[in-house]
């Protein structure tokens, strides 16, 4: 019930002070299991992608996020864990033997839809880093689940790295289509490099109509 009554402030907030355009929102995943994989600039950026889908669906969608920050401190923890919904990875392991994905394999098998975000961090606006190899493990154990992968572009100027005040402005979220599991990692992971660096530059080339 929390999770919902913040979503619905976020929902309203976004689409009031942010103007959100939004392509192909018909290839978001209707259901799970399921991947949404997006480049990473704000804290907004897990929120707005969650503001896109029903909010009959929120109990189903799963933020993925790095456990040493999210889950730093008690109140941070109860928020991403009861209001948020996170599932922590852990970038920096104690047991080398455990494996940081397995809460994401848990969800997955629940029909659950992840969102995550393959850079590993936050970097500059609309300058995307290496994508890692997280999100290559998830697609092998799960193949019938999609990929699918979302570029933002204008988040990290609403609200940038290391700032608290959102700044009004107008977002663009572009939709790809699915990335699927084929059997070879490194072909993979280049197929879906491939997929952002042409939503990347679809903005250029693409104007709103």
């Amino acid at each position: 019930m929390l999770q919902k009554v913040f979503y619905v402030f976020v929902k309203t907030g976004v689409l009031f002070l942010l103007g959100l355009n939004v392509r192909r929102k018909e290839l978001l995943p209707a259901k799970g299991p399921a991947i949404i994989v997006a480049n990473h600039n704000s804290h907004l950026d897990t929120m707005v992608l969650m503001a896109l889908m029903p909010l009959s669906k929120l109990k189903d969608i799963k933020p993925v996020a790095a456990a040493d920050y999210f889950f730093s401190s008690p109140l941070k923890a109860w928020i991403s864990e009861h209001v948020l919904g996170i599932i922590p990875v852990e970038r920096q392991r104690k047991d080398k033997t455990a494996d940081p994905l397995e809460g994401c394999y848990d969800a997955l098998g629940e029909g659950k839809v992840l969102i995550l975000f393959p850079e590993g961090s936050r970097g500059q606006p609309e300058e995307m880093t290496d994508l890692k190899k997280g999100v290559s493990f998830l697609a092998e154990r799960f193949p019938e689940a999609p990929v699918v992968p979302v570029f933002t572009h204008g988040l990290g100027k609403a609200l940038p790295k290391g700032s608290f005040l959102l700044v009004p402005f107008f977002c663009d979220i572009f939709v790809g289509e699915p990335v699927t599991w084929e059997g070879d990692r490194t072909q993979f992971m280049s197929r879906l490099k491939d997929s952002f660096n042409t939503l990347s530059t679809e903005k250029i080339f693409a104007p709103w109509e």
